[in-house]
């Protein structure tokens, strides 16, 4: 998160033409609000990227490197992490941009039909061969092809495609003359390919030969740099696509987000937004904006620990993030048990008193309201001489 007390934006004032509810959210002065041009502050670009990171900014440069060469490119990278992406700038930015750019998944192979697929075949080739095929590699002849999940590429076929990628030739099935191509070949998978030559699933030689150029991509987790640029990227590709006009995002929403491990990387990001600017009925996003399916962590990603700052225990944090650091053991797995548990956690310090426990937790009342009831945390007996009551057993409940 953003640590420059000049880029928060605090709004108090009534914005005009703006819904009841976003001149409520919006006026509550205990939320910090980022406009989408803060959240893009000290980015980079390239095709559909965006970056602030170094690890991606690396990446950029290197594709800034390659660009006039058309030697082979490995990409390594998590599933989710942008690797087509990358593959798309090296192409944009290479010698032939205006050439076709052809993607294949070698998922997608069908043995018996994988040298027709992938080199093409001549009429009469085959059975029910009744018309000749080009093949991906003649499709992509004067551009690029990019040939995803190579590590699934099947062995026997592993062999032919070193000697294409080594003489630049194809030979269409039932044919017995080669053809000359001329494109640039980018592969890349999520597999460690290392690991597999040493398992004799993949050739050793292939294996060099497109490895002598490769590009890492790290997973979002390593580059939490980029989450605040891609916060606004994305909310700026979906506004137009559900006719929103979402212009801030919360400073604790940013602090959730940054903190989630993102097993699905980028993808799942992106996910996330489009369904949070779905969700919102104003111009804003707010953590009860977020989709249940995110935050009930259905895929399943960690926390890391992070970084606990040193603040003075006067039983009110001045922001939401600090209230999380202090009060969450950060063991849980998913946002929704972070938040649950700094709800809980805040009703125990205030004896069930959820007025006091809001002021806690920096929201407005009516905001932890909401959040109470999303996230399931359950209110059991009222106390004497409180008016909001206590929450007893409540740690047990989601212990």
């Amino acid at each position: 998160m953003n640590s420059d007390p000049n880029l928060a934006l605090t709004i108090n004032g009534k914005a005009p033409g703006s819904q009841s509810r976003t001149r409520g959210r919006r006026r509550d002065p205990k939320i910090e609000w980022l406009s989408l041009a803060q959240l893009e502050m000290g980015s980079e670009t390239m095709v559909q990227m965006v970056a602030r990171s170094e690890q991606l900014r690396t990446v950029f440069r290197a594709v800034e490197r390659l660009r006039p060469y058309r030697s082979p490119v490995l990409i390594l990278g998590e599933t989710g992490t942008g690797k087509e992406l990358v593959a798309r700038g090296l192409h944009s930015q290479g010698p032939s941009p205006k050439g076709p750019f052809v993607v294949f998944n070698c998922c997608n192979l069908v043995e018996a039909l994988a040298e027709s697929q992938l080199f093409g075949h001549v009429r009469g080739a085959f059975t029910d061969a009744g018309e000749e095929s080009q093949g991906y590699f003649r499709a992509a002849n004067g551009g690029t092809l990019l040939l995803d999940e190579i590590g699934d590429l099947p062995f026997s076929l592993q062999g032919k495609l070193l000697r294409v990628v080594e003489s630049y030739e194809v030979q269409p099935v039932g044919s017995a003359q080669r053809q000359r191509i001329d494109l640039r070949l980018i592969a890349a998978t999520n597999r460690d390919l290392g690991a597999m030559v040493s398992a004799g699933k993949f050739r050793a030689d292939l294996y060099y030969r497109l490895n002598a150029t490769s590009i890492l991509l790290a997973p979002l987790r390593e580059r939490r740099a980029d989450i605040e640029v891609l916060l606004g990227h994305f909310v700026r590709h979906y506004n137009p696509v559900f006719g929103k006009n979402v212009e801030y995002l919360s400073s604790r929403v940013l602090t959730l987000l940054t903190q989630y491990a993102w097993p699905g990387n980028v993808r799942e990001l992106a996910h996330a937004v489009e369904n949070a600017v779905l969700l919102t009925a104003d111009e804003c996003i707010d953590v009860e904006d977020l989709a249940d399916g995110l935050m009930k962590g259905t895929s399943g990603g960690r926390l890391p620990e992070p970084a606990r700052p040193v603040i003075e225990d006067n039983g009110i944090a001045t922001s939401y993030e600090l209230t999380l650091a202090r009060a969450a053991p950060f063991e849980a797995s998913t946002l929704k048990a972070v938040v649950a548990d700094a709800l809980v956690r805040a009703l125990q310090k205030t004896g069930g008193n959820r007025r006091r426990a809001a002021q806690t937790l920096g929201v407005s009342r009516s905001t932890f309201y909401r959040m109470i009831a999303r996230y399931g945390v359950p209110l059991h007996s009222r106390s004497p001489g409180s008016p909001d009551g206590p929450a007893e057993q409540i740690g047990q409940t989601l212990a």
